[in-house]
């Protein structure tokens, strides 16, 4: 008689790589938990296929959670390993919930095991080598302390201060220096304070309360033991204290440890005049005066988009290149995650390679009660709330952050202003930005404070009356990649139209000037920054009618923005009209409306195909050989746009399909958004 099932479910497992670089691969299989087996099937439907294999309970030697990749897909955000005598099986949980529910099952099967490891591998078995800890053989001893209970020892800092600079002789080295020799006197015995996890392999992780001795303190920030079990590696100073005035280890007051540690690195200081001091001690002693926990300081605002840090959908290439860019430690942006409604903090630091800087990535995780975590020690009610923490801990980071990457000017807030109207004195103009089909454009200060862009319409380029009944509905369209439109100044000519400011200007002058040093990563991201505004306009159901470069501008991190939307109806210039009369940019526009006059959302894909190509052309004029009635008969013969020298022929397949004759077989903005994405993630 088979035994009960504890749990059956169907979940998505990774290949076994039995050889050392055997291809990954992922298929669902059905589980099957019982008292005695762990056992997974093919499954058709839910229902039972043939047995793919067997665990039997009593050989598992470790259940627990695997570290994420990078760039890991939605679908297998939620890994769980089980360790047992013939290799290691990972598997991929739902969410969160899902796995501590395996995680918890497995435990409670295994917990009377007499083989259980201490220590595991935190990361996954990949291309022949662990990612934790770099080791190549699958027999490698663990690299992470793990317990009975199937938790995972984390580092728990009270010291509200992150880990020193690596010294360099544990970064430039591959394998551990050489055991010094054999000391004549007693070693010297240190005591541990707190949890530590080693990140490195040159690091050994440290248990509260455990002894070691101590084999190399020239180092000021990390000193090199060995534990009981003779295992050798560097720890940082502050989490180590000499056995012979040890306290209770909980008894010692935290101003007391963070002078202890700073009064430590001065006294090397004096002695080692060569030695580079790291600012973020030397800074220790102004925080040593304010001891305000950082969370309790309270925030202007709890809505993430009210803060310098924060870069929205920024992507990870993007992202990489602001913080290289900035090349300062501690330089972070937080933007959102791959996952929908979840988000990535991206931080800079000089830790691990001092002449070029690395970036780290760590996912925010969410709680099923809506906290925010990076560290599972750290929980906060708003993702403001935990950066604000994290300005001054690293809990669980490489570094804190410190530093925000995006430098944005003075911008006029959501809630600045509800009145459509605005009052002419508070709005000072200050330079002439260029000229465009309504008239001039100023660059303008309103109410002293807020740099605002100022549309001074002249008399007779546009059918007033109209558009300000439009531009009322347009004012509350608001979109982080539409260029607000603040309001309007009409009490007297010439009459204001008053929008965000965008520091480099038009897309299409942009790319002619400076297009040539941008890679094909930024080319994709500005199409991608056009297309979440098209998604949303498209979504308020709201027709652009007048998508291109010239109509789109460009933020100082080159955020790429859709402006003068709707606006070309009430245009009084010849370039918009066609010879029956009708308002609309030729070259831009989709057969119906060359014929038909008729606009809808996939007629503005169409315009969106046309864009991208002006983008990878860096502003080149489509179709550059014929006039506007030539264009408009090439189109109705089938004639479209060659691929850009600069574009791959799978990028130049999203372009194509903006291009088909009849609007129903074009794609979504939504669709596209999606296409567009996995270039990004790819």
């Amino acid at each position: 008689m088979e035994a009960a099932p504890i749990k059956e479910e169907i979940l998505l497992k990774m290949s076994q790589q039995k050889k050392k670089m055997s291809p990954r691969n992922y298929k669902e299989r059905l589980f099957e938990l019982t008292e005695t087996t762990l056992s997974y099937y093919e499954h058709d439907k839910g229902k039972k296929g043939n047995k793919k294999g067997t665990v039997l309970v009593e050989r598992i030697r470790c259940v627990n959670t695997v570290l994420l990749e990078e760039q890991t897909p939605v679908q297998r955000q939620y890994p769980f390993q089980i360790v047992y005598d013939e290799g290691i099986l990972y598997i991929f949980a739902k969410d969160e919930n899902n796995r501590r529910s395996w995680l918890g099952a497995l435990n409670k099967v295994i917990k009377s095991n007499s083989n259980l490891l201490m220590k595991y591998h935190s990361g996954f078995w990949a291309d022949g080598k662990f990612l934790c800890c770099k080791q190549a053989s699958k027999n490698a001893p663990g690299c992470t302390l793990w317990d009975s209970s199937g938790k995972r020892e984390t580092w728990v800092p009270s010291l509200n201060k992150h880990l020193p600079t690596i010294p360099a002789q544990c970064r430039e080295r591959t394998t551990l220096p050489p055991i010094p020799e054999r000391r004549k006197e007693p070693q010297k015995v240190v005591v541990a304070l707190h949890h530590y996890q080693g990140m490195r392999s040159c690091e050994l992780s440290l248990v509260k309360g455990a002894k070691y001795y101590v084999l190399e303190e020239e180092n000021s920030e990390w000193w090199k033991v060995k534990d009981m079990n003779g295992d050798e590696g560097y720890v940082p100073v502050t989490y180590i204290q000499a056995q012979s005035h040890k306290p209770a280890a909980n008894t010692e007051p935290l101003k007391t440890l963070k002078e202890r540690s700073f009064s430590t690195v001065l006294e090397h200081k004096k002695s080692n005049p060569n030695h580079h001091l790291p600012q973020r001690c030397l800074s220790m002693d102004n925080a040593l005066s304010n001891n305000i926990p950082s969370n309790s300081i309270p925030l202007h605002s709890v809505n993430i988009e009210d803060y310098q840090w924060y870069a929205g959908n920024m992507s990870r290439a993007k992202a990489e290149q602001l913080l290289r860019e900035k090349g300062k430690e501690e330089a972070f942006v937080v933007r959102d995650s791959s996952q929908q409604g979840t988000y990535t903090v991206s931080v800079f630091t000089l830790a691990f390679d001092d002449k070029n800087g690395s970036i780290r990535h760590y996912l925010v995780n969410v709680t099923p009660d809506s906290k925010y975590y990076i560290a599972e020690n750290h929980l906060f009610d708003s993702v403001p709330k935990m950066v604000q923490y994290h300005q001054h801990n690293a809990a669980g980071m490489v570094t804190r952050l410190r530093h925000p990457a995006l430098i944005k000017d003075t911008k006029v807030p959501s809630s600045a202003n509800g009145k459509w109207e605005l009052k002419r004195e508070e709005i000072t103009l200050l330079k002439e930005l260029g000229r465009g089909q309504f008239g001039v454009v100023q660059l303008g200060l309103w109410k002293s404070k807020y740099e605002v862009a100022i549309k001074m319409i002249k008399e007779g380029s546009m059918s007033e009356e109209e558009f300000i009944e439009e531009a009322q509905i347009m004012m509350k369209l608001r979109h982080p990649k539409l260029v607000a439109l603040h309001g309007v100044c009409t009490d007297t000519y010439p009459i204001y139209i008053v929008t965000e400011y965008m520091c480099n200007g038009c897309l299409l002058s942009y790319l002619q000037a400076h297009g040539s040093p941008l890679q094909t990563i930024q080319l994709v991201e500005m199409c991608f920054d056009v297309c979440d505004a098209m998604m949303y306009l498209e979504s308020q159901q709201f027709i652009h009618r007048d998508l291109a470069a010239r109509n789109c501008l460009v933020e100082k991190d080159l955020t790429v923005k859709v402006s003068d939307f709707g606006m070309a109806r009430y245009v009084l210039d010849d370039q918009y009209t066609s010879s029956a009369g009708t308002k609309f940019p030729v070259k831009w526009s989709a057969p119906e409306v060359l014929n038909y006059t008729r606009f809808s959302s996939k007629s503005d894909v169409w315009a969106f195909g046309i864009f991208m190509w002006e983008v990878f052309t860096l502003g080149k004029q489509p179709y550059e050989l014929y006039n506007n009635t030539q264009v408009a008969e090439k189109i109705m013969q089938g004639y479209r746009l060659y691929r850009p020298q600069v574009m791959c022929e799978d990028f130049y397949l999203i372009l194509k399909s903006c291009w088909h004759e009849k609007p129903e077989d074009r794609p979504s903005f939504h669709q596209l958004y999606e296409n567009i994405q996995r270039f990004r993630e790819e």
